[in-house]
């Protein structure tokens, strides 16, 4: 079935196991691998992150599950939310919120918006293989620019470079930047864990391509693995290619199993690496994360990047000088407006 041929029509007295939302349309497309596709109506856009322990207190998620299909993602048990499972549903039963752009638009008009950073990515992918059919993250990004909204973006994908452009317009108005994960750049290891994910240098080619033009661009080396992706060599490479790439950062994340990833990920590591099995048993027996003796081994592995003397941070300096000469003429106009009352 082509996606061309495909007519939006709502399938009325139907929905997904334990999604209350109206579904429009679910088929399945056999350039997508076998993959089936839920589009839905969702009720909202914009997420409100509980507690304060992050740097960010909205989300938005344009899909639920992913065909990135890889066996470390935490977001694994999220599926089961829906009545479905963790593994082969998480990969292949992909929940696609078709009017999030016209939600996200709307919520940001409400008066009460206050322009807080939204993130974008911290549960599965938005750049994952559909969006380059769906194309929801232009209209996003549109949304953020026209309310001045900041935005922080992670992707395991090159194809937000596609949006560039829109990304320079809302770098006008407010602060983004543009991450990317990157755990590792052996072949074997990244087709073991990372299947259907297109290919970490090309993930380090668009961080360049993000820097040059001025929009702040990280890398995440996560997850890190032990036994896997945790040799010094291979964390390394990753830092010192992002460091030519004008990353403003490298990060390194070990490993976490929360219920749901914690089988699929110990269902493969038993058929791929028996070897490893005895190690990781007993270093997540009882508990998702690893001892803090383990994490700080791993976080010690990656070193900061030097940036003090690449030239491409000059746009990216002058952008936000831009935006802090906006900011501050919007204030004396404020100002000048309130004294005359």
């Amino acid at each position: 079935m082509r996606w061309d041929s495909q007519r939006v029509d709502k399938e009325r007295g139907r929905s997904l196991p334990g999604l209350d939302v109206e579904r429009v349309r679910t088929f399945d497309a056999p350039e997508a691998l076998g993959i089936n596709f839920h589009e839905v109506r969702a009720k909202s856009a914009l997420n409100k992150v509980p507690g304060d322990y992050l740097p960010f207190n909205w989300t938005v998620n344009t899909f639920r599950g992913c065909s990135h299909a890889c066996v470390f993602c935490f977001a694994r048990n999220t599926h089961t939310y829906l009545d479905l499972d963790a593994g082969r549903d998480f990969e292949r039963e992909i929940v696609v919120k078709v009017n999030a752009p016209e939600l996200l638009r709307a919520e940001l008009a409400r008066p009460s918006w206050k322009r807080e950073l939204v993130a974008i990515g911290t549960n599965t992918d938005p750049y994952q293989w559909a969006e380059g059919r769906y194309r929801l993250m232009p209209p996003i990004i549109e949304a953020l620019r026209d309310f001045e909204t900041p935005l922080s973006v992670l992707s395991k994908s090159p194809l937000p470079a596609r949006d560039l452009d829109l990304y320079l317009e809302l770098a006008e108005v407010a602060d983004v930047s543009v991450n990317f994960s990157v755990p590792t750049l052996d072949e074997k290891i990244w087709r073991e864990t990372e299947p259907h994910t297109p290919h970490p240098r090309k993930r380090l080619e668009a961080v360049a391509k993000f820097n040059e033009a001025g929009i702040p661009s990280g890398v995440l080396v996560a997850p890190l693995m032990p036994g896997i992706n945790d040799s010094p060599e291979l964390v390394e490479e990753i830092v010192s290619l992002a460091e030519e790439a004008g990353a403003t950062f490298v990060n390194g994340i070990a490993l976490h199993l929360r219920p749901g990833v914690k089988e699929v990920f110990m269902s493969w590591l038993s058929a791929a690496r028996p070897d490893l099995m005895p190690r990781y048993e007993r270093l997540y027996e009882g508990r998702a994360y690893a001892p803090n003796a383990e994490r700080k081994r791993i976080g010690a592995l990656v070193r900061a990047p030097n940036r003090s003397t690449d030239g491409r941070y000059r746009r990216r300096e002058a952008l936000a000088e831009r935006r802090r000469n906006r900011a501050a003429e919007a204030e004396r106009s404020q100002e000048a407006q309130t004294s005359l009352f």
